[in-house]
C-alpha cells in the first residue's frame, strides 16, 4: 500500500449524473426519511472513471498493490462504504452508509476483487465510533478518525512495513504496533497467506542480487554488480512497480526486513 496521487480533474460523469444522484438522495433522506439507497454502478463504474483510476494507481489495487487488469477488470471501490457500514466483524450492517459519497471522486479507488469483495466489504472502523450515531450528508466527517488508511490523504508507509517469515513469505506489520496499520492490515486482508507468498516470490531476485553486490568481488565486477543492483532498486521502488511499498521497506531496512 503506497500513497496515491489522484488527478485534480474529476471525470465529468461524476459531476453531472453523479451530482444529480447525490442531490436526489440527500433530498430523500431529509424529506422522505429514506435510509436504504440504491446506487447506479454505471456512473461510479463508468469507463472514464475506471480509466482515470487505473492511470492514477498504475493499474494496481489500492490495497494490496497487485497489478489488476491483465487478469481482471477490477472493482471501483468506495473508501467510505456507500450503502451500509460495519465497525467490526461482529457488528451488523448499519444503515445508511455514506450514500452522498457514492459518486465522490475522492472516495473512489480501484481494487482487486479479492481485497474488495472478500475482505474490505463494508468495514470502516473508527478510532472514535461513538461520534457515528447516524451517518448522513449532514454529518461532520471531520469528527471521524478513521482507522482505515486513506492512501490519497496519508502515506501508508508511515503505518505499515514488512518482515520476512520463512514459512509464510513477506508479511506486513504495523509500525510500532500503531492502530491504523493494524486495522488496515486486518480489514483489507493484507496478511493473507497467498499474498505474502506472492510478495516473497517478487522479492527473491532482488535479495539475491543484493547479496551478490555485497560480496567482496574485485573491481570492475563489484562495481558492475552494484550498478545493476541500484538500477533494479530504482525500478522496484517507483510508484508504478508492483509491491513498491514492500520494496521501499526492504531498501530502508538494508534488505533485512526485520
Amino acid at each position: 500500500m503506497i500513497r496515491i496521487k489522484k488527478p485534480r480533474k474529476i471525470p465529468q460523469i461524476l459531476k453531472d449524473k453523479g451530482g444529480k444522484e447525490k442531490l436526489a438522495m440527500c433530498d430523500a433522506y431529509e424529506n422522505e426519511g429514506k435510509r436504504d439507497f440504491d446506487f447506479n454502478s454505471k456512473i461510479y463504474g463508468d469507463k472514464t472513471v475506471k480509466e482515470a483510476l487505473i492511470l492514477a494507481q498504475h493499474d494496481k489495487c489500492f490495497l494490496c498493490e497487485s497489478k489488476i487488469t491483465h487478469i481482471d477488470y477490477g472493482d471501483v471501490e468506495h473508501f467510505r462504504p456507500k450503502k451500509a457500514f460495519q465497525q467490526n466483524y461482529k457488528e451488523k450492517l448499519n444503515y445508511p452508509g455514506y450514500y452522498w459519497l457514492a459518486y465522490d471522486w475522492q472516495n473512489l479507488f480501484l481494487a482487486c476483487k479479492l481485497c474488495n469483495q472478500r475482505y474490505k466489504k463494508n468495514f470502516f472502523p473508527l478510532a472514535n465510533p461513538e461520534v457515528r450515531e447516524e451517518v448522513s450528508h449532514l454529518s461532520d466527517l471531520n469528527k471521524e478518525n478513521p482507522l482505515f488508511i486513506n492512501p490519497a490523504k496519508e502515506n501508508p508507509e508511515k503505518y505499515i512495513s514488512f518482515r520476512v517469515d520463512n514459512l509464510v513469505g513477506v508479511v506486513p506489520f504495523a509500525i510500532e504496533d500503531n492502530a491504523k496499520g493494524k486495522a488496515t492490515i486486518k480489514v483489507a486482508g493484507l496478511d493473507r497467506i497467498k499474498l505474502c507468498g506472492r510478495r516473497f516470490e517478487h522479492s527473491k531476485d532482488l535479495i539475491a542480487l543484493y547479496k551478490v553486490a555485497s560480496m567482496n568481488y574485485p573491481q570492475p565486477e563489484s562495481d558492475q554488480a552494484k550498478a545493476i543492483l541500484q538500477k533494479r532498486i530504482a525500478d522496484h521502488i517507483q510508484d508504478s512497480a508492483e509491491y513498491a511499498g514492500m520494496f521501499r521497506a526492504m531498501v530502508k531496512s538494508d534488505f533485512q526486513l526485520v
